[in-house]
């Protein structure tokens, strides 16, 4: 006789086991933000009096951020105006012009040595002159998020299509498929692995470029909130509004990493 394998018992425990090893994954997590925050208010208590100012406690610090909020929102709104245009050009000038060179070959040689200069390039630098050059803020703003989110998107749009299989070239040859045919329905589904890695490498670049384009001449917005209250040295506001940014950064990742799982489902 063969034993039998296929016990509902041994499925459920297979089941049991993978959905408590989710549960303890998912927590630890959560168990990291409380031993921050426990360790937060223990160097709020052991620090001297006189420091204080400069460490606000957990509590002083939510209070601030509560009381921040319709200005937060604000300032939320006013970067997004920044934020999404220059990360939507960025993600759609950066795929197409990814896909194409990492498809052609003499344009692959051309763009890539320049690539390879000017992606490591700080984008920082680029602040003076785009706020000179261009006519508005937000104009050199955009600007300058574009320019932080490109070079992640484009560099592994391109490894992207570099990495569609021969025998796939091979059959859209096959198939007379035209150059934007072979790009849309063969290069983009095959890159997009590729694509979203460098979207969320280009979003927290973006996210970091706005703030600090923020600092230099914005009215409103992240950026120009922690600034502002820096300078008259309100921490539990400038804390409040460095932990809300990350709030808002996280979130926005999350809801990439999301998107990726619904339209990137076969690496997983």
């Amino acid at each position: 006789m063969t034993a039998r394998t296929d016990f509902p018992a041994l499925e459920t425990g297979r089941i049991g086991g993978g959905l408590a090893a989710r549960l303890i994954h998912s927590s630890l997590g959560l168990i990291m933000f409380v031993l921050v925050l426990v360790a937060w208010e223990l160097v709020t208590r052991l620090l001297p009096a006189k420091h204080l100012y400069l460490f606000p406690t957990p509590a002083a610090t939510v209070g601030a951020l509560w009381d921040s909020l319709p200005e937060l929102f604000i300032g939320t709104w006013m970067s997004s105006l920044i934020l999404l245009p220059g990360y939507a050009g960025a993600a759609a000038l950066g795929v197409a012009w990814g896909l194409l060179i990492g498809s052609v070959g003499w344009l692959r040689a051309i763009f890539i040595p320049f690539a390879r200069v000017a992606a490591p390039v700080p984008p920082t630098i680029y602040i003076p002159y785009a706020i000179a050059l261009l006519p508005t803020f937000r104009a050199s703003a955009i600007f300058i998020v574009l320019a932080a989110a490109f070079w992640p998107i484009f560099m592994n749009a391109t490894a992207g299509a570099l990495a569609v299989p021969e025998r796939h070239r091979d059959n859209a040859r096959v198939l007379g498929f035209g150059r934007l045919e072979y790009l849309r329905r063969v290069a983009f589904p095959a890159a997009l692995p590729f694509i979203f890695n460098g979207m969320g490498v280009g979003l927290g670049m973006s996210f970091i470029m706005l703030t600090v384009a923020e600092l230099f001449g914005a009215s409103h917005g992240l950026g120009r909130f922690v600034q502002y209250y820096a300078d008259f040295a309100d921490y539990p506001r400038m804390v409040a509004g460095i932990l809300y940014t990350g709030l808002v950064t996280f979130l926005s990742m999350t809801a990439l990493g999301r998107l990726e799982r619904r339209l990137v489902f076969w690496p997983h």
